[in-house]
């Protein structure tokens, strides 16, 4: 798919932001900070912020996810509605399941206890369903804990191939392996590393669910409305950029099936398409494609006076106040070939190994001599001469006894 490649560039403001100075606060927004407030704005037309703020303040409902590596999602609704929990599918996935009420705590039924499914999000679901790994890929989950998304991408990889579970925090790893060994997760490898730092190279599929503000889910914590900040965001947006560079760099450039995907649960733009429009910038190889989800509204192309590339209208973002479910962004990345700057340094890599630099080498090393070959060289001479003065001594001996003689 040929994509236009201009970028980001100063342009007429083309958001929804309203001034809201000309109008009191509601009470709704006089809960929010200034800076986190006028953000919503510049996202939201004043009818649709409204419709978001309240969602954020109502609970959303309790969801899980079955664990199709123990069984299907028919017969554990079936088990957990005989135990009179008020439970139904959701239409838009395969996997999961919205429970209305119940008289038992959903997460100590035997079936949660056996691993037959999760508690998660079913936005949550759609990163792993975006990134689609089959079976006998290597796939790495950059930022894994506590282990919703990795047990998904096991199951949709049937615990075949190599799968790669990273999370920087150890007590958070914790929990990533308290789960995976719930859900019989046996083809995952647990480490606990800086995302920046993770060593693997030429992998299939990368998921990056990034530290973020949590803006999406406010619903579950209501002191993001008031300790989120200017700085905390630039803070943030630094990290995302990092690690979805090291992420798209992890890709085999020679996979045909070589993919990321970007998610965050926050609804800025400065986390979510500002991130990924800074990969196509630095990245010249990147490409989005589309998700070929089946829910969600297209990424923003502009915003507050900037253009981004065209193709950012293939990620997709969804609201509480739109589907019911937890704020969110997905982002899917295909990696095409090298760049310029992987070819000249493997061109570089592949000269330094040839065969006729290596026999050039060879001969250098024969002229000057290795240290090893000269001490052996300097002993040999020193014996040679010790052997002499010794046959000097023998000789002036047996003179001696002929001429006592």
């Amino acid at each position: 798919m040929r994509v236009e490649r201009e970028h980001a560039s100063k342009t007429e403001d083309h958001s929804h932001s309203e001034d809201e100075n000309q109008h009191a606060c509601s009470p709704i927004e006089s809960t929010y900070n200034d800076f986190l407030l006028q953000k919503i704005s510049e996202i939201f037309n004043k009818t649709e912020k409204e419709a978001f703020l309240i969602a954020s303040d109502q609970k959303r409902p309790t969801t899980i996810r079955i664990n199709t590596l123990r069984e299907t999602r028919e017969s554990v609704i079936k088990k957990l509605i005989n135990r009179g929990i008020n439970i139904e599918p959701i239409k838009w996935n395969n996997c999961s399941a919205v429970v209305y009420n119940s008289d038992i705590p959903i997460g100590a039924t035997p079936e949660y206890l056996a691993g037959s499914y999760i508690l998660q999000s079913p936005t949550s679901t759609l990163a792993a369903i975006a990134l689609n790994p089959t079976e006998n890929e290597t796939v790495v989950d950059m930022c894994a804990a506590p282990g919703g998304k990795t047990t998904h991408l096991a199951a949709l990889m049937n615990n075949t191939g190599t799968l790669y579970a990273n999370d920087v925090c150890p007590n958070r790893a914790l929990s990533l392996v308290a789960n995976l060994q719930r859900m019989g997760v046996t083809n995952s490898i647990v480490t606990v590393l800086g995302g920046r730092g993770l060593p693997y190279s030429s992998v299939d599929k990368v998921l990056l669910d990034a530290p973020c503000s949590g803006t999406g889910v406010i619903s579950k914590d209501q002191m993001i409305k008031r300790n989120k900040t200017e700085k905390d965001i630039k803070k943030l947006q630094y990290q995302q950029m990092a690690l979805l560079l090291k992420g798209f760099d992890m890709l085999d450039a020679k996979s045909a099936s070589s993919v990321l995907v970007y998610s965050t649960c926050s609804i800025l733009v400065e986390e979510n398409e500002y991130v990924v429009d800074n990969l196509l910038k630095k990245r010249k190889n990147a490409r989005l494609v589309e998700t070929e989800l089946p829910i969600g509204e297209e990424g923003f192309k502009s915003y507050r006076g900037w253009v981004f590339h065209p193709s950012l209208r293939m990620t997709r973002r969804f609201y509480p106040h739109t589907h019911n479910t937890d704020g969110f962004f997905i982002a899917k990345i295909k990696k095409i070939g090298f760049t310029d700057e992987e070819i000249a340094e493997r061109k570089r890599g592949s000269e330094k190994k040839s065969p006729e630099n290596e026999k050039n080498q060879k001969k250098k090393e024969k002229k000057m001599g290795k240290p090893g070959r000269k001490m052996k060289s300097e002993e040999r001479k020193e014996r040679k001469e010790r052997r002499k003065e010794r046959a000097s001594q023998n000789i002036t001996v047996k003179s001696i006894r002929r001429d006592n003689e």
